[in-house]
């Protein structure tokens, strides 16, 4: 709907004014509605011209206060333009309110509103959330607040000026300024993505920022050793304690599917007898809180007895005595060395290696492996499936190749017997 739209400066003589002055007054006009409002400026009615609204003359006082109309007239032009921009209702009455700014909050600012998210994430770490998680959000947090510092050269930036233009140039900052890769970069997008929802949901934001952007992460094939690779690091003599028990906590992930941070928090507790009498682990995953029941195979259990009697153990609930993650990670680079496995060895290979070829290659139903793993969707367990087919596929084309061989060699040793007669 189109509005009729205009802007005036006029004078009114004040009753309790005893000088010769007037005062001053904006004045909009919208529809043939008006709404008018005192510039707290008084000028002689002698000189001031109406037409142009404005004083008269050159001198120093009348510079200074057409100056002043002209940045009051600008100031309720980018009002109205704002308005029309947003698709607010425009009243004379809205544009006066708006510019005296009545019932106008402070604008909630992004990392004040991360800042907010994240604390209230640190009292839920290690009870409804991990810790690792929550401290993923203040990694994304230190990388918005260096954004903002450098592309704005601001402290902080005002959620309602987060446009789709922002979280573009957010993405290309983090795979440029931060180095990461392309799905590591989404996944800090998608976790400020939660903040701008938080925002949405307070009417902090008038529109979503992420309406039209779309996040498209690339295939990862998942790195998992094979038979061979894992007899070999089960076989490999090792001098030195902390590789020997990084290697059998591999090993010991590799045949339960367990993840690091599972493996950390095992206890006695999560031992248990299974319906078939043999021993179990029921165990909540640490990252999804999801149950995990795995039947405990002669391999992981003979490394369980391994440690029973460690001064770790002995003196813990816990066990399995387990490094850090980041010591594990840099000893299994080693040994992956010293077994001449060029596959970059970290402990989270061994849960693929129990998804595919512990289980999955040798006939475990999907469904099963899923439960195993604790995943809340078969479509996860799905992904590894693909790997065993792709895996079959190999194995097939590898087949028909010794198969066509065998079929030259026959044709062959045949003509050159026909060529004998």
């Amino acid at each position: 709907m189109s509005t009729s739209y205009q802007l005036s400066f006029y004078l009114r003589k004040s009753r309790t004014n005893k000088t010769s002055e007037s005062d001053i007054y904006l004045r909009i006009s919208v529809n043939n509605k008006r709404s008018a409002l005192s510039i707290n400026r008084k000028v002689d009615p002698r000189k001031w011209h109406p037409k142009s609204e404005k004083m008269m003359g050159k001198s120093a006082e009348a510079t200074e206060l057409n100056n002043f109309i002209n940045v009051l007239r600008n100031k309720i032009k980018n009002i109205h333009q704002t308005f029309i921009e947003n698709n607010r209702t425009i009243s004379a009455k809205s544009i006066i309110d708006e510019f005296k700014g009545v019932n106008k909050k402070q604008p909630k600012m992004t990392l004040q509103a991360f800042k907010e998210h994240n604390e209230r994430m640190d009292r839920l770490s290690g009870k409804s959330i991990s810790k690792s998680t929550a401290k993923r959000y203040w990694t994304c947090y230190n990388h918005v607040e260096q954004f903002i510092d450098e592309e704005y050269r601001k402290d902080d930036f005002p959620m309602n000026s987060i446009n789709h233009h922002f979280i573009s140039k957010f993405e290309y900052f983090l795979k440029t300024k931060r180095a990461c890769n392309h799905n590591s970069a989404l996944k800090y997008v998608n976790n400020f993505k939660k903040i701008v929802r938080i925002a949405l949901a307070n009417q902090w934001m008038e529109r979503d920022p992420f309406y039209n952007y779309k996040v498209q992460f690339e295939t990862v094939e998942r790195e998992f050793l094979n038979e061979e690779e894992i007899q070999k690091l089960i076989d490999k003599e090792l001098h030195l304690d902390r590789l020997k028990l990084v290697r059998d906590m591999f090993i010991f992930s590799c045949f339960t599917g367990l993840a690091y941070s599972d493996v950390k928090k095992l206890s006695n507790s999560d031992i248990t007898k299974g319906i078939d009498g043999e021993k179990w682990i029921r165990t909540k995953r640490t990252k999804t809180k999801t149950l995990s029941s795995i039947p405990i195979l002669p391999v992981a259990e003979e490394i369980l007895d391994r440690y029973k009697n460690h001064p770790e153990v002995k003196n813990s609930d816990f066990i399995l005595p387990v490094l850090s993650n980041q010591k594990s990670n840099a000893f299994l680079k080693e040994i992956a060395l010293m077994c001449g496995i060029k596959k970059p060895l970290t402990t989270h290979i061994a849960r693929h290696t129990f998804a595919t070829t512990i289980t999955l290659t040798n006939g475990v139903p999907i469904e099963s492996v899923s439960k195993m793993l604790g995943h809340k969707d078969l479509r996860t367990t799905q992904h590894y499936a693909k790997i065993v087919d792709r895996k079959i596929s190999e194995d097939m084309q590898n087949l028909r190749a010794k198969l066509q061989a065998k079929k030259n060699s026959k044709d062959s040793n045949s003509n050159n017997h026909n060529f004998g007669k």
